[in-house]
């Protein structure tokens, strides 16, 4: 079913892979409930609809698609939810915000269906799509760096080493130690290995405590959006228009250039195209219109999958194990909860990750202006504006005007140029 064999892996390696994924992202289900809880949604509602999103997303992934790659929902999406939406309108509850996610979502498996998202892919340039991987790749790192404090805040220079004598930033950069050696001698399963040793080494030192195991599950309010015409009513009734247009907008570059980013770490892109494209952006379709169902903010493919990646997935049956670990944590919320708030387990697996995918730069044709600064500012402004939609907004907004200028506008796609005018319109007008 997973083509095991055609991709050169194993049941083995592709579960290993699948549970490296799963403990780089499965601080999804204690972060999400943490930010939409501002937003007055009850904390266990979100818990619990963050994982069914995740499971829904990633199983389509797994069975459909074939890809390693896993769904949650996006940081990012969430704080715009709470911040941008709710917050900064009275008339607005949360319900009628899930309402404009429900109808996103509902948008999403459209454009999903039709060939204009795997065109889409197909249209991208090859260096902005180099420059979306390596981007990703240098915000992955940044991300482990700034979660476990080896790089903090500066009032001045913006960044700065943090503290080396911290218990967090030790127990990281031992662990990034470990896992290195671990990789050097060609060990396979490094990452998670060094997510194990990591592990053992902050529970005798004291900084990984467990208050409890096991509890179940629970949906509070039970559906959130019942019924789907009331959710379109609801977002004609508030005009919430430039809402669905922001979720749309966002959702469909991060998921698409972190699908990119992804399959072409793990060679699994067909020249300019993604083989079963339109199923595995169905994907984050499906996990946004029924995460939005439960109470959740809309879900995207996960850059951290590329940590599975590197640990040898290369099929479904790496989404597949996510999947199950989702299952699992749904009645594992102490544990899991423990282990995802000791950020230094996780972190080296993305800091080195974030360096192998830095390796793309070198495909980029740095001797052609043209080609090379979209990609450049691709790759600056991810991990500076903590944004990849903003990075792949200025890529493309900047590459067809060089193009044009260069007196090649006739080489960018058509669907190049439609994006960038909207790119433009959303940085302009939009919230981002």
């Amino acid at each position: 079913m997973f083509k095991l064999k055609e991709n050169n892996t194993s049941v083995r390696t592709e579960i290993i892979a699948g549970i490296t994924t799963f403990l780089t992202m499965v601080y999804i289900v204690i972060v999400n409930p943490v930010i939409l809880a501002d937003a007055g949604v009850p904390f266990d509602q979100v818990f619990t609809a963050t994982i069914i999103s995740a499971i829904v997303g990633t199983l389509w992934m797994a069975l459909f698609a074939n890809y390693p790659i896993a769904i949650a929902p996006g940081m990012g999406l969430n704080a715009y939810f709470t911040y941008s939406v709710v917050g900064a309108n009275e008339n607005i509850s949360y319900e009628t915000a899930f309402a404009a996610v429900f109808v996103a979502g509902v948008i999403f498996v459209i454009l999903s269906l039709t060939p204009f998202r795997k065109k889409l892919i197909e249209a991208i340039p090859e260096n902005l799509k180099h420059g979306i991987t390596a981007g990703i790749g240098l915000f992955i790192a940044f991300i482990g760096l700034r979660l476990t404090g080896i790089i903090t805040s500066h009032p001045e220079n913006l960044v700065a080493l943090g503290d080396l004598h911290s218990s967090s930033v030790v127990l990281a950069l031992v662990g990034l130690a470990v896992t290195l050696v671990l990789m050097v001698r060609n060990i396979h399963g490094a990452l998670f290995l060094g997510m194990i040793v990591t592990g053992i080494i902050a529970f005798f030192t004291g900084d990984l405590k467990f208050e409890g195991i096991a509890s179940l599950p629970s949906l509070p309010e039970g559906l959130i959006v019942a019924n789907p015409i009331t959710a379109f009513a609801d977002v004609f009734q508030h005009s919430l228009y430039a809402v669905v247009f922001s979720f749309l907008l966002v959702t469909i570059f991060d998921t698409t250039g972190t699908m990119i980013g992804v399959a072409e770490q793990a060679g699994l892109m067909k020249g300019k195209s993604m083989p079963r494209a339109r199923a595995a952006l169905l994907a984050d379709s499906a996990g946004t219109t029924v995460g939005a169902m439960f109470g959740t903010s809309p879900t995207t493919a996960y850059i951290e999958s590329s940590a599975g990646v590197a640990a040898g997935g290369r099929t479904g049956l790496t989404s597949l194990t996510v999947s199950v670990l989702f299952v699992a944590a749904a009645f594992f919320g102490p544990l899991v909860s423990a282990v995802s708030g000791i950020s230094a387990i996780t972190a080296p697996a993305l800091i080195i990750v974030g360096s192998l995918m830095m390796g793309s730069i070198s495909h980029i044709k740095w001797g052609e202006l043209d080609e090379a600064f979209p990609a450049f500012l691709i790759i600056l402004s991810m991990p500076l504006t903590s944004s990849i939609a903003t990075g792949i907004a200025l890529g493309f907004i900047s590459y067809p005007l060089l193009k044009v200028v260069k007196g090649q506008w006739k080489q960018v796609h058509p669907l190049v140029y439609l994006f960038a005018v909207l790119f433009m319109y959303q940085l302009a007008f939009l919230p981002h």
